[in-house]
Protein backbone atom coordinates (compact mmCIF):
# COMPACT_ATOMS: atom_id res chain seq x y z
CA UNK A 1 0.00 0.00 0.00
CA UNK A 2 1.08 3.21 -0.68
CA UNK A 3 0.53 5.85 1.74
CA UNK A 4 0.61 9.50 1.59
CA UNK A 5 0.93 12.11 4.31
CA UNK A 6 0.99 15.72 5.18
CA UNK A 7 0.77 18.41 8.28
CA UNK A 8 -1.32 21.60 7.19
CA UNK A 9 -1.71 24.44 9.21
CA UNK A 10 -0.01 26.13 12.12
CA UNK A 11 2.76 24.01 13.45
CA UNK A 12 3.08 22.47 16.62
CA UNK A 13 4.84 20.33 18.93
CA UNK A 14 4.18 16.51 18.29
CA UNK A 15 4.14 16.71 14.24
CA UNK A 16 7.16 15.00 13.38
CA UNK A 17 7.39 12.08 16.36
CA UNK A 18 3.50 11.91 14.41
CA UNK A 19 4.92 11.71 11.00
CA UNK A 20 7.68 9.46 12.42
CA UNK A 21 5.79 6.65 14.15
CA UNK A 22 3.75 6.53 11.24
CA UNK A 23 6.62 5.94 8.73
CA UNK A 24 8.27 3.59 11.35
CA UNK A 25 5.00 1.50 11.41
CA UNK A 26 4.22 1.15 7.41
CA UNK A 27 7.80 0.65 6.94
CA UNK A 28 7.71 -2.35 9.23
CA UNK A 29 4.56 -3.83 8.06
CA UNK A 30 5.85 -3.55 4.04
CA UNK A 31 4.16 -0.25 3.16
CA UNK A 32 5.32 2.89 1.37
CA UNK A 33 5.13 6.31 2.55
CA UNK A 34 4.99 9.49 0.23
CA UNK A 35 5.23 12.45 2.71
CA UNK A 36 3.55 16.18 0.62
CA UNK A 37 5.51 19.46 1.26
CA UNK A 38 3.68 22.59 2.59
CA UNK A 39 0.18 20.74 3.50
CA UNK A 40 -2.31 20.63 0.38
CA UNK A 41 0.01 23.05 -1.50
CA UNK A 42 2.12 19.99 -2.17
CA UNK A 43 -0.53 18.39 -4.27
CA UNK A 44 -2.40 21.63 -5.43
CA UNK A 45 1.09 22.07 -7.05
CA UNK A 46 2.07 19.05 -8.90
CA UNK A 47 1.41 19.05 -12.29
CA UNK A 48 0.63 15.42 -13.76
CA UNK A 49 1.90 16.58 -17.19
CA UNK A 50 5.21 17.67 -15.51
CA UNK A 51 7.07 14.99 -13.45
CA UNK A 52 9.36 17.69 -12.27
CA UNK A 53 7.42 19.60 -10.47
CA UNK A 54 7.14 16.46 -7.95
CA UNK A 55 10.70 17.70 -6.40
CA UNK A 56 9.17 20.76 -4.47
CA UNK A 57 6.19 19.03 -2.87
CA UNK A 58 6.71 15.36 -2.52
CA UNK A 59 9.04 13.52 -1.18
CA UNK A 60 9.52 9.66 0.07
CA UNK A 61 9.70 9.13 3.71
CA UNK A 62 11.44 6.34 5.48
CA UNK A 63 13.40 5.33 8.68
CA UNK A 64 16.36 6.78 7.61
CA UNK A 65 15.45 10.32 6.46
CA UNK A 66 12.72 10.39 9.73
CA UNK A 67 15.48 8.82 12.28
CA UNK A 68 15.80 12.07 14.35
CA UNK A 69 12.99 14.28 13.56
CA UNK A 70 10.99 13.09 17.02
CA UNK A 71 13.94 15.04 18.36
CA UNK A 72 12.53 18.31 17.34
CA UNK A 73 9.53 21.01 17.23
CA UNK A 74 7.65 21.93 14.24
CA UNK A 75 7.28 19.76 10.87
CA UNK A 76 9.81 18.79 8.62
CA UNK A 77 7.24 18.62 6.12
CA UNK A 78 6.88 22.18 6.18
CA UNK A 79 3.05 23.56 6.12
CA UNK A 80 0.41 26.25 4.68
CA UNK A 81 -2.87 26.99 5.16
CA UNK A 82 -3.97 25.95 1.69
CA UNK A 83 -7.12 24.81 1.77
CA UNK A 84 -7.71 23.58 -2.19
CA UNK A 85 -11.63 23.34 -1.67
CA UNK A 86 -11.76 27.20 -1.25
CA UNK A 87 -8.83 28.20 -2.87
CA UNK A 88 -8.07 32.18 -3.89
CA UNK A 89 -7.56 32.69 -7.48
CA UNK A 90 -4.28 34.67 -6.52
CA UNK A 91 -2.85 30.97 -5.11
CA UNK A 92 -3.90 29.25 -8.23
CA UNK A 93 -0.19 27.56 -9.83
CA UNK A 94 0.20 28.91 -13.37
CA UNK A 95 -0.05 25.69 -15.23
CA UNK A 96 -3.88 25.56 -13.67
CA UNK A 97 -4.54 28.67 -15.51
CA UNK A 98 -6.80 28.84 -18.89
CA UNK A 99 -6.88 32.25 -21.46
CA UNK A 100 -9.73 33.60 -19.54
CA UNK A 101 -8.78 33.04 -15.81
CA UNK A 102 -9.04 35.77 -13.45
CA UNK A 103 -6.89 36.31 -11.11
CA UNK A 104 -8.68 39.07 -9.27
CA UNK A 105 -11.76 37.42 -8.92
CA UNK A 106 -13.16 37.20 -5.44
CA UNK A 107 -14.91 34.15 -5.90
CA UNK A 108 -12.94 31.00 -4.46
CA UNK A 109 -12.50 28.19 -6.98
CA UNK A 110 -12.24 24.20 -6.12
CA UNK A 111 -9.92 22.42 -7.51
CA UNK A 112 -10.50 19.03 -5.89
CA UNK A 113 -10.52 17.44 -9.10
CA UNK A 114 -6.99 18.44 -9.59
CA UNK A 115 -6.22 16.97 -6.40
CA UNK A 116 -7.54 13.60 -7.42
CA UNK A 117 -6.02 13.60 -10.42
CA UNK A 118 -2.51 14.09 -8.63
CA UNK A 119 -3.25 11.26 -5.73
CA UNK A 120 -4.39 8.93 -8.56
CA UNK A 121 -1.11 9.90 -10.81
CA UNK A 122 0.90 8.84 -7.88
CA UNK A 123 -1.08 5.87 -6.97
CA UNK A 124 -1.97 6.94 -3.42
CA UNK A 125 -3.97 4.49 -1.55
CA UNK A 126 -4.97 6.36 1.49
CA UNK A 127 -4.05 9.78 2.79
CA UNK A 128 -3.39 10.87 6.31
CA UNK A 129 -3.76 14.46 6.83
CA UNK A 130 -3.06 16.02 10.41
CA UNK A 131 -4.25 19.55 11.43
CA UNK A 132 -6.90 21.33 12.16
CA UNK A 133 -10.69 22.70 11.53
CA UNK A 134 -9.41 23.58 7.38
CA UNK A 135 -7.14 21.20 7.06
CA UNK A 136 -9.12 18.14 8.22
CA UNK A 137 -12.42 19.46 6.71
CA UNK A 138 -10.84 19.18 3.10
CA UNK A 139 -9.73 15.65 3.64
CA UNK A 140 -13.95 15.00 4.86
CA UNK A 141 -14.12 16.69 1.62
CA UNK A 142 -11.68 14.17 0.01
CA UNK A 143 -13.47 11.21 1.80
CA UNK A 144 -16.56 12.14 0.43
CA UNK A 145 -15.17 11.71 -2.97
CA UNK A 146 -14.36 8.41 -2.52
CA UNK A 147 -11.03 8.88 -2.00
CA UNK A 148 -9.84 6.96 1.39
CA UNK A 149 -8.14 8.63 4.51
CA UNK A 150 -7.38 8.86 7.94
CA UNK A 151 -7.32 12.02 9.60
CA UNK A 152 -5.47 13.13 12.63
CA UNK A 153 -6.54 16.39 14.55
CA UNK A 154 -3.16 18.91 15.40
CA UNK A 155 -4.09 22.42 17.18
CA UNK A 156 -2.39 24.39 19.46
CA UNK A 157 -5.81 26.16 20.42
CA UNK A 158 -7.33 22.55 21.19
CA UNK A 159 -10.54 23.29 19.31
CA UNK A 160 -11.24 20.46 16.66
CA UNK A 161 -14.43 19.43 17.64
CA UNK A 162 -15.03 15.49 18.19
CA UNK A 163 -11.50 15.20 20.25
CA UNK A 164 -10.49 15.98 23.79
CA UNK A 165 -7.11 16.38 22.82
CA UNK A 166 -5.08 17.71 19.85
CA UNK A 167 -1.38 17.63 19.32
CA UNK A 168 0.44 20.60 20.65
CA UNK A 169 -1.83 22.02 23.05
CA UNK A 170 -0.24 20.48 26.02
CA UNK A 171 3.17 21.81 25.05
CA UNK A 172 1.72 25.12 24.18
CA UNK A 173 0.15 25.37 27.78
CA UNK A 174 3.64 24.04 29.55
CA UNK A 175 5.15 27.46 27.07
CA UNK A 176 2.70 29.63 28.50
CA UNK A 177 3.15 28.97 32.00
CA UNK A 178 6.71 29.30 31.67
CA UNK A 179 6.95 32.53 30.41
CA UNK A 180 4.14 33.98 32.46
CA UNK A 181 6.32 32.79 35.79
CA UNK A 182 9.02 34.38 34.07
CA UNK A 183 7.59 37.59 33.40
CA UNK A 184 6.93 37.98 37.08
CA UNK A 185 10.37 39.27 37.61
CA UNK A 186 9.99 42.54 35.14
CA UNK A 187 6.49 42.82 36.37
CA UNK A 188 7.79 42.68 40.21
CA UNK A 189 10.65 44.39 39.43
CA UNK A 190 8.64 47.57 37.86
CA UNK A 191 5.38 46.95 39.92
CA UNK A 192 3.52 47.18 37.23
CA UNK A 193 0.33 45.41 35.57
CA UNK A 194 1.42 42.64 33.12
CA UNK A 195 -0.89 41.66 29.76
CA UNK A 196 0.12 38.50 28.33
CA UNK A 197 -1.61 38.07 25.21
CA UNK A 198 -1.59 33.92 23.91
CA UNK A 199 -2.84 32.62 20.75
CA UNK A 200 -6.23 31.82 20.85
CA UNK A 201 -8.68 32.83 17.45
CA UNK A 202 -11.48 31.25 18.23
CA UNK A 203 -11.20 29.20 21.75
CA UNK A 204 -10.03 30.68 24.71
CA UNK A 205 -8.90 27.15 26.41
CA UNK A 206 -5.21 28.29 26.19
CA UNK A 207 -5.56 31.27 28.15
CA UNK A 208 -7.85 29.64 30.66
CA UNK A 209 -5.84 26.83 31.62
CA UNK A 210 -2.32 28.42 31.20
CA UNK A 211 -3.91 31.41 33.60
CA UNK A 212 -5.27 28.31 36.01
CA UNK A 213 -2.10 26.38 36.20
CA UNK A 214 0.09 29.75 36.68
CA UNK A 215 -2.12 31.36 39.12
CA UNK A 216 -2.29 34.65 37.34
CA UNK A 217 -4.91 37.14 39.09
CA UNK A 218 -7.38 37.57 35.46
CA UNK A 219 -8.16 35.64 32.36
CA UNK A 220 -9.78 37.21 29.13
CA UNK A 221 -11.05 34.21 26.81
CA UNK A 222 -12.35 34.44 23.43
CA UNK A 223 -16.18 33.37 24.91
CA UNK A 224 -16.72 36.47 26.79
CA UNK A 225 -16.72 40.02 26.20
CA UNK A 226 -14.95 42.28 28.69
CA UNK A 227 -15.40 45.32 30.19
CA UNK A 228 -12.32 47.22 30.62
CA UNK A 229 -13.25 50.14 33.36
CA UNK A 230 -14.10 46.90 35.28
CA UNK A 231 -11.04 44.85 34.42
CA UNK A 232 -9.02 47.75 35.37
CA UNK A 233 -10.50 48.05 38.95
CA UNK A 234 -10.13 44.69 39.48
CA UNK A 235 -6.70 44.37 38.87
CA UNK A 236 -6.19 48.01 41.14
CA UNK A 237 -7.23 45.81 43.69
CA UNK A 238 -5.03 42.77 42.73
CA UNK A 239 -1.97 44.94 42.46
CA UNK A 240 -2.72 46.85 45.58
CA UNK A 241 -3.18 42.90 47.98
CA UNK A 242 0.62 41.80 46.25
CA UNK A 243 3.16 42.31 47.98
CA UNK A 244 4.88 42.70 45.31
CA UNK A 245 3.00 45.61 43.73
CA UNK A 246 2.03 43.82 40.60
CA UNK A 247 -1.26 42.05 38.87
CA UNK A 248 -1.27 39.79 36.07
CA UNK A 249 -3.77 38.79 33.42
CA UNK A 250 -3.79 36.76 30.16
CA UNK A 251 -6.06 37.33 27.07
CA UNK A 252 -6.76 35.27 24.42
CA UNK A 253 -5.92 36.62 20.70
CA UNK A 254 -9.70 36.13 20.06
CA UNK A 255 -10.90 38.22 22.79
CA UNK A 256 -12.81 41.69 22.19
CA UNK A 257 -14.09 44.37 24.05
CA UNK A 258 -18.01 44.61 25.08
CA UNK A 259 -19.72 45.76 22.13
CA UNK A 260 -15.66 45.51 20.22
CA UNK A 261 -14.94 43.25 17.65
CA UNK A 262 -11.93 40.66 17.16
CA UNK A 263 -8.31 42.88 16.31
CA UNK A 264 -7.38 41.49 13.24
CA UNK A 265 -4.92 43.27 10.64
CA UNK A 266 -3.24 43.26 7.24
CA UNK A 267 -4.91 42.26 3.92
CA UNK A 268 -6.28 38.44 3.70
CA UNK A 269 -3.68 36.24 2.68
CA UNK A 270 -3.91 34.18 -0.86
CA UNK A 271 -6.08 31.59 1.30
CA UNK A 272 -8.32 34.05 3.06
CA UNK A 273 -7.10 34.60 5.88
CA UNK A 274 -6.32 37.85 8.18
CA UNK A 275 -3.79 38.02 11.09
CA UNK A 276 -5.17 37.74 14.46
CA UNK A 277 -3.76 40.01 17.61
CA UNK A 278 -3.26 43.21 19.10
CA UNK A 279 -6.05 42.90 21.91
CA UNK A 280 -3.90 42.50 24.16
CA UNK A 281 -1.73 45.84 23.21
CA UNK A 282 -5.18 47.81 23.15
CA UNK A 283 -6.06 46.30 26.52
CA UNK A 284 -2.50 47.33 28.61
CA UNK A 285 -3.05 50.78 26.57
CA UNK A 286 -7.00 51.31 28.13
CA UNK A 287 -5.39 49.86 31.60
CA UNK A 288 -2.70 52.55 31.91
CA UNK A 289 -5.09 55.21 30.73
CA UNK A 290 -7.63 54.57 33.44
CA UNK A 291 -5.25 53.64 36.35
CA UNK A 292 -2.34 56.06 35.55
CA UNK A 293 -0.11 52.17 35.95
CA UNK A 294 2.19 51.42 33.43
CA UNK A 295 1.96 48.08 31.72
CA UNK A 296 4.33 45.54 30.35
CA UNK A 297 2.33 43.76 27.27
CA UNK A 298 3.92 40.68 26.27
CA UNK A 299 2.98 38.50 22.84
CA UNK A 300 3.90 35.08 23.60
CA UNK A 301 2.48 34.04 20.20
CA UNK A 302 4.86 31.46 18.29
CA UNK A 303 6.87 30.80 21.26
CA UNK A 304 3.67 28.93 22.12
CA UNK A 305 4.30 26.46 19.92
CA UNK A 306 7.93 26.49 19.57
CA UNK A 307 10.57 23.77 20.98
CA UNK A 308 10.44 20.19 21.07
CA UNK A 309 7.05 18.54 22.30
CA UNK A 310 6.35 17.28 25.94
CA UNK A 311 5.79 13.71 27.26
CA UNK A 312 2.02 14.29 26.81
CA UNK A 313 2.29 15.41 23.45
CA UNK A 314 4.62 12.62 22.17
CA UNK A 315 2.19 10.40 23.81
CA UNK A 316 -0.28 11.47 22.08
CA UNK A 317 1.50 11.66 18.92
CA UNK A 318 3.03 7.99 18.99
CA UNK A 319 -0.44 6.70 19.57
CA UNK A 320 -2.48 8.76 17.08
CA UNK A 321 0.17 7.32 14.24
CA UNK A 322 -0.40 3.80 15.78
CA UNK A 323 -4.16 4.41 15.43
CA UNK A 324 -4.21 5.68 12.35
CA UNK A 325 -2.00 2.61 10.89
CA UNK A 326 -4.72 0.16 12.67
CA UNK A 327 -7.51 1.89 10.73
CA UNK A 328 -5.50 1.93 7.46
CA UNK A 329 -4.57 -1.79 8.10
CA UNK A 330 -8.13 -2.52 8.58
CA UNK A 331 -8.94 -0.69 5.51
CA UNK A 332 -11.34 1.40 7.71
CA UNK A 333 -11.13 4.79 6.10
CA UNK A 334 -13.41 7.98 6.86
CA UNK A 335 -12.39 8.25 10.50
CA UNK A 336 -10.49 11.02 12.55
CA UNK A 337 -8.53 9.56 15.58
CA UNK A 338 -9.77 10.99 18.76
CA UNK A 339 -9.19 10.90 22.52
CA UNK A 340 -12.84 11.16 24.35
CA UNK A 341 -13.44 10.92 27.88
CA UNK A 342 -9.80 10.18 28.05
CA UNK A 343 -9.57 7.26 26.21
CA UNK A 344 -8.28 6.78 22.30
CA UNK A 345 -11.09 6.41 19.89
CA UNK A 346 -12.00 7.37 16.30
CA UNK A 347 -14.89 9.09 14.94
CA UNK A 348 -16.28 9.80 11.50
CA UNK A 349 -13.59 12.80 9.52
CA UNK A 350 -16.20 14.84 8.80
CA UNK A 351 -17.13 15.56 12.55
CA UNK A 352 -14.99 18.60 13.06
CA UNK A 353 -17.51 20.45 10.68
CA UNK A 354 -20.38 19.75 12.74
CA UNK A 355 -19.78 21.68 16.08
CA UNK A 356 -17.72 24.05 17.42
CA UNK A 357 -15.25 23.28 20.63
CA UNK A 358 -15.38 26.04 22.73
CA UNK A 359 -14.79 26.70 26.48
CA UNK A 360 -17.37 25.78 28.66
CA UNK A 361 -17.84 29.28 29.91
CA UNK A 362 -20.66 28.22 33.06
CA UNK A 363 -18.43 25.55 34.16
CA UNK A 364 -14.98 26.67 33.99
CA UNK A 365 -15.01 30.69 34.08
CA UNK A 366 -16.25 33.37 36.20
CA UNK A 367 -17.63 35.80 34.01
CA UNK A 368 -17.88 38.88 36.48
CA UNK A 369 -14.46 38.23 38.05
CA UNK A 370 -13.10 37.61 34.56
CA UNK A 371 -10.60 34.09 36.19
CA UNK A 372 -10.79 30.11 35.82
CA UNK A 373 -12.99 29.03 37.66
CA UNK A 374 -13.35 24.96 38.86
CA UNK A 375 -16.14 23.84 41.40
CA UNK A 376 -15.13 19.96 40.92
CA UNK A 377 -13.57 17.61 38.69
CA UNK A 378 -14.64 14.44 38.54
CA UNK A 379 -15.95 12.78 35.68
CA UNK A 380 -13.93 15.79 33.47
CA UNK A 381 -11.10 14.82 31.35
CA UNK A 382 -7.59 16.06 32.06
CA UNK A 383 -7.87 19.08 30.19
CA UNK A 384 -11.27 19.92 31.94
CA UNK A 385 -13.43 20.11 28.94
Amino acid sequence: MRIGILTGGGDVPGLNPCVKALVYRAVDEGHEVIGFRRGWWGPLNIDPDDPTSQYLSVIPLDKQNTRTIDRTGGTFLHTSRTNPGKLSPKAVPEFLRGSDFDEDSEEPLDLTEHILKVLAQLEIDVLVPIGGDDTLGYGARLHKENFPIVAIPKTMDNDVYGTDYCLGFSTAITRSVQFIHQLRTPAGSHERIAVIELFGRNSGQTALISAYLAGVDRALISEVPFDVEKLAKLLLEDRKNNPSHYAMVVISEGARFIDGEIVQYGDPDMFGHKKLGGIGMLTAGAIREITGINTIYQQLAYLMRSGAPDSLDLMAAVTFANMAMDLITRGNFGQMIALQDGLYTYVPADTPKKGARKVDVDELYDIEKYRPKLRQARGKPMFLY
